[in-house]
């Protein structure tokens, strides 16, 4: 399960940044994630919940937003968004020369601190 490691990394990245600036505390995370990043939500929220204890974010919460996977296909020249994890052609023609701009994900983009 490699959302441990990632919950790691995410908490290493907001306690520097609050030892940095000289917060004391997280109350909480806000992060994006793309549905093709390969992470499930829950099992982050799990491996969160786990690696926090006896840090400076234990009463942390977590908040996750999905990203839908978009692109543009080089075929028909059409941009689109997918909710599904992973996309093998254009969903509207059905050519495979596509280029993904978002859905890859994975980011820190809030964090409450006091």
């Amino acid at each position: 399960m490699h959302e441990v490691s990632i919950a790691l990394s995410l908490l290493e990245i907001a306690t520097g940044y609050c030892k940095r600036e000289g917060y004391k505390g997280i109350e909480s995370i806000k992060v994006k994630i793309g549905k093709a990043s390969g992470v499930l939500p829950q099992a982050l929220f799990f491996a969160f919940d786990a690696v926090k204890a006896g840090t400076i974010a234990e009463k942390a919460c977590l908040t996750i937003e999905e990203i839908p996977i978009s692109g543009f296909c080089n075929s028909c020249s059409s941009n689109f968004s997918v909710e599904e994890a992973y996309i093998l052609f254009c969903p509207r023609c059905g050519d495979t020369s596509f280029r993904v701009e978002t859905g890859r994900e994975l980011d820190i983009y809030e964090m409450e601190v006091f």
